[in-house]
């Protein structure tokens, strides 16, 4: 066949060879080459007749981009478990099938949370920036003092498959007490984990260390935001590797300090990135990442497999492998 009746795939940024090649046995693929993410005018004028995108959560895949890749537009496959850059609805009302890659980064991501959580609670950064900087002169009784997290009480906000795998971590290594937030009650995590659903008044209101792992939607954006910071416990220490939207970051910072906040750690944020002299980031009891989430061999090659298995099925007019607008 010749190339110009093969599928038009356009991919927004490098991923795995191996499932790139899968996609150029069947397509003509395009490889947006640099680690930045096309602008929106390339992206626009890149999508341009093309059957299927491969996006990440930095495209935003709105009704002007579905527009400018035209009727022949067929999938639309997120490498990402969330999918909030995509206006879903859009795609739907043009037939545009959508997907995501969940489930395979559940342990990478609850693993990261659980390292934010001891980096941030044993001022990780602040030890290390001391030896680094020269100023490691000596032991000290009294220096860096962080907090013991066996026995304390843990709030999880959001009791997804994330939640989960970091509360049995937590519950399981550290004989933590669980509260958590969710929209159902989870009786696997009730017994377990010993775990109480409770609204989210009650778990600021108990919770010594707090990790977020809900969606982003209209009722999560900013939820930590002055108002629930007040209802916190004192010194309490905050971990998100959700999305960024879901804390007011200027409200974090007053929280910090005022030592509401013991200490944050994030692999979120908003924007991102974030720039190096943002208060958040120039906090001497805050540890931020990159959004490394995901960021193992093996989920990052699975959430590749799961893009290209998508756009495969799309293509063909099947119902893809993960999607979120059947």
């Amino acid at each position: 066949m010749n190339d110009s009746n093969l599928p038009k795939i356009f991919v927004t940024r490098q991923m795995a060879e191996k499932e790139l090649d899968r996609l150029r046995s069947v397509a003509q693929v395009e490889v947006w080459p640099d680690s930045l993410p096309p602008s929106r005018e390339i992206l626009l004028q890149k999508v341009a007749g093309c059957d299927a995108m491969l996006t990440l959560l930095s495209d935003r895949i709105d009704e002007q981009v579905l527009d400018a890749a035209g009727a022949s537009l067929k999938v639309v496959s997120n490498y990402a478990v969330g999918y909030n850059n995509i206006d879903v609805e859009a795609a739907k009302q043009r037939g545009i099938r959508v997907g995501n890659t969940p489930d395979v980064l559940t342990d990478a991501t609850a693993d990261l949370a659980v390292t934010l959580m001891f980096a941030a609670t044993r001022r990780v950064n602040e030890a290390s920036d001391q030896v680094k900087n020269g100023q490691w002169t000596t032991w000290e009784p009294n220096g860096l003092l962080g907090k013991e997290l066996a026995g304390r009480t843990l709030g999880v906000i959001g009791m997804g498959r994330i939640g989960k795998a970091f509360a049995q971590r937590m519950v399981g290594g550290w004989n933590m007490r669980l509260v958590y937030t969710s929209r159902t009650e989870q009786a696997d995590v009730n017994g377990s984990l010993n775990g109480l659903r409770v609204e989210l008044d009650e778990l600021l209101s108990q919770s010594d260390f707090i990790s977020v792992h809900v969606a982003l939607c209209d009722a999560t954006r900013e939820m930590l935001n002055e108002e629930t910071f007040a209802k916190m416990k004192d010194g309490v220490v905050l971990v998100n590797t959700a999305r960024g939207e879901i804390i007011d970051q200027d409200a974090l910072v007053d929280a910090l300090d005022s030592e509401k906040v013991f200490a944050a750690g994030l692999d979120v944020t908003t924007p991102e990135p974030l720039d190096h002299n943002h208060p958040l980031v120039q906090h001497p009891r805050t540890i931020i990442l990159p959004h490394i989430g995901s960021a193992t061999d093996c989920s990052r090659l699975a959430m590749a497999e799961i893009a290209v298995d998508n756009i495969l099925a799309g293509l063909e007019g099947k119902p893809l492998r993960c999607e979120v607008n059947a």
